[in-house]
Parts: C-alpha cells; structure tokens; sequence
C-alpha cells in the first residue's frame, strides 16, 4: 500500500490532492455529530430500514443525505457520485476517500449499502441501478434523493453535451468578493461578471434543471421499481438578496425554476402512480466546493458564520430533518410553492439585515472584524480533508484506498 505525507497544494479554493486521513475523520465527525433516531421513535432494525437511492453521495448535501439517511432514517442502498482515482501524480479525489469512509460507517452500522462510482447522467448507470435495485434490495425503492451539480451534461436520447455557466441575466454585475493570498491574508475585491448571451440559459437549463431528475424516475417507474408511497426530493437553494442577481435570478437560478417546476409535474404522477410525492428540498448556506466558485458566496459565507456563528445549521442537521418528515417521523411542511424549507434559519428578516450591514462595511481592512475568516478558511480546507483536528497532516498516510465493493458481508 502506497504511502505518503500529503501537504495541501491548491490554486484559490481549488485543492488539486486530498488527504486520505483527514477525509475520513470529517466523514467520521459528521456521523459522531448526527443524532440517531431511537426504535420507539420509529428506526428500522439493522437490515430492515428503507431503501433509497442518494444521487450525488459523496460530497456537501448529497454526503449529509447519505450519512444522515443511515443514522437518522436507517436507509440501506444505493449511492451515486462521480469521482478519480488516486494515481502517481495525484491522490484520488476527496469524494473517492470520503465514499471509502461512508461505505465503512455503513457497513458498521449493519447498513446494507452499495457505491457505484459513475455518470449519473448515463442511461447505462440508471440501468446498473436498475439491476442492483433486483437483485439485491428486493426490486423496490423506497426513497430518492436527488444532488447533482455538475458543469456539462450529455442528453443520452441525442447526444448532444450541454454546458452550464454561472451569469446573471439581462445585464452585467458587480459584486464584492473574498479571496486569499498566498499567505492567507484576506481581500475583498469588487468583481465584474458578464451578462449571459445566446443559449446560456437554456444550456445550464439543460444541466442543471430537472430533466435528469424526471429520467430517473420515468427509468425506474417504468421498470416498475417504486415502491407504495415512493417520495423523492431533489435539494436546492434560493438564498440571500444579496447574491441573487448572480444565483438565484441569474442562470442558476433559472435551473432551479425548471427543477421546482418538474417537482411539480413528479408530485402529481407518483401520486397517481403509488401514492408518492416529489418535492424540492431548500437547503440553507453552507461551503461547499460548488458554492465557492460563486462570486460573492465566499464573502457572504464568512459573513453569515459572523453574526449566526454556532447558531449556523450544519448540512448533515438539516438532512437530519429532512429524512425525518420523508418517512414521516415528522409531518412533511411546504411553502405555497410545495418545496420544504430548511433554509429558514438563513433567511429570516434579522438574519439577513445583520448579514447585509456587515456586508456594506466589508472592505479589506475591516472584513477581519465582520466575518469568521477562521471558519471559512477551514472549512474550504475541509472539503479536502485539511485542518481536521485530530488528523497528524506529517504522518505518512496511504493512498491508494480502494472503491468500496460492498457492504454487510456481502
């Protein structure tokens, strides 16, 4: 087995290594953290509990589902995330070893839990699912939950690659920024993002909207895998005014129109089909590497931890409840526009002045006092498995941690 001292080597918040070890110990942290659900409290038996399917499992939202619907709901399953193995150059992905980890919790708990390591775009991993659902969890499933952000999809039926881009809409915009130095020291930059043009929307649309969700579904149905009161939901966000002329009112934030709007569609077909439900899920803020390549999400990150501090909802907490009202611990809430809303500690109206005050002071010289640069710093060195406490970052550690092939024995 292949060992070495892995130090972090990265350009902005892009980590090009990760670190076996420290990856691990965040899976292990998140698990220690979340609260289990008592079998008076309705969680199934080791072997007994419900059978979902977590698209987009190993890293941010997708990981707190998973770990969230082992401890909290008892699930047992299947996850799908897309990641790169460790070779001579590079280690694996931080996905890779955070999977690895996730598998062994898993397998600790006497959760029956299967990893596949593909495009979930692909009509040839929706038909492996497909099979693994037969022949190994009884050809029935129970839940799904959809979190897949991704920069380009193939459609299967035509062929063609689509693009997603992160623009506003209409008009140019500039917003205020957090980046780092080489020395760690903060900045606060005003930056300038160009409007989008031509098929912009419509490509990220096609990537990021709810047209692979529905495939999953018309996939499974067809192959009649939905089991009585099948629910699914995919995670979203809508977040602060203050990042929504890029995010939510910006190409993104078309996408999730579309996604919310085939929730809709899906709700009303499983509730004919099985007595099912489809809803979105609206996650409150949290650093993830999808969100720090937002202009803007980094400063307003930092800023929230600043006036929340440990008042913050942690992703794994919120799936918590999430998991709770789909098996129905818990009723299912939804807002007017049917998505349940987790988010609601990020956005009430106190949350949010304190926020923006802050954000209007923010300059480099004052951002220090505002925001909790600690936190966030840490946190993007987390995703990678860096600054983890207990984690001995001079130790040699292995590398070359195989793909998790089954879980329970199996």
């Amino acid at each position: 087995m292949t060992e070495s001292v892995i130090t972090p080597r990265n350009r902005g918040f892009l980590f090009l290594d990760a670190h076996p070890a420290g990856c691990r110990e965040v899976v292990d942290g998140m698990w220690r953290d979340l609260p289990s659900r008592d079998e008076e409290n309705g969680a199934a038996s080791a072997g007994e509990g419900p059978v979902a399917l977590v698209i987009g499992s190993s890293a941010g939202y997708g990981l707190a589902a998973t770990l969230a619907g082992l401890k909290r709901a008892g699930i047992r399953g299947i996850g799908i995330c897309f990641e790169r193995e460790g070779g001579p150059r590079r280690t694996a992905t931080a996905g890779w070893y955070r999977t690895a980890a996730t598998a062994d919790v898993a397998r600790a708990a006497g959760r029956d839990m299967a990893f596949l390591n593909g495009d979930a775009f692909a009509d040839t991993t929706k038909q492996q699912v497909a099979e693994l659902l037969r022949e190994r969890f009884g050809g029935r499933l129970d839940h799904l939950i959809y979190s897949v952000a991704a920069p380009r999809r193939t459609d299967p039926d035509t062929g063609t690659t689509y693009a997603s881009v992160l623009k506003p809409v209409g008009a140019a915009h500039r917003t205020k920024t957090l980046v780092f130095d080489r020395d760690g020291a903060p900045e606060i930059r005003e930056v300038d993002t160009a409007p989008a043009e031509g098929d912009d929307v419509e490509q990220t649309v096609a990537v990021m909207g709810g047209a692979d969700w529905e495939r999953w579904i018309d996939h499974l149905a067809a192959r009649d895998l939905l089991a009585d009161g099948f629910t699914t939901a995919a995670l979203s966000y809508i977040g602060s005014p203050l990042t929504a002329a890029l995010y939510r009112q910006g190409t993104i934030g078309a996408a999730k129109a579309h996604l919310e709007a085939t929730a809709r569609t899906l709700d009303e077909r499983l509730t004919k089909l099985v007595g099912g439900r489809a809803v979105t899920s609206v996650n409150g803020a949290a650093v993830t590497q999808s969100s720090t390549a937002i202009p803007g999400v980094a400063l307003y990150l930092g800023l929230l931890r600043g006036v929340l501090g440990d008042a913050m909802v942690s992703p794994a907490g919120q799936l918590a409840e999430l998991w709770d009202q789909l098996t129905g611990a818990t009723p299912l809430t939804l807002d007017g526009e049917g998505r349940v809303r987790l988010d609601r500690w990020e956005l009430s109206e106190d949350v949010q002045q304190a926020v923006a005050e802050r954000w209007h002071k923010a300059t480099t010289e004052t951002i220090a006092g505002l925001a909790d640069l600690d936190w966030f710093h840490d946190e993007v060195r987390r995703l990678y498995g860096f600054a983890v406490p207990g984690v001995d970052y001079a130790a040699a550690t292995a590398t070359d941690i195989p793909w998790p092939r089954s879980a329970v024995g199996r």
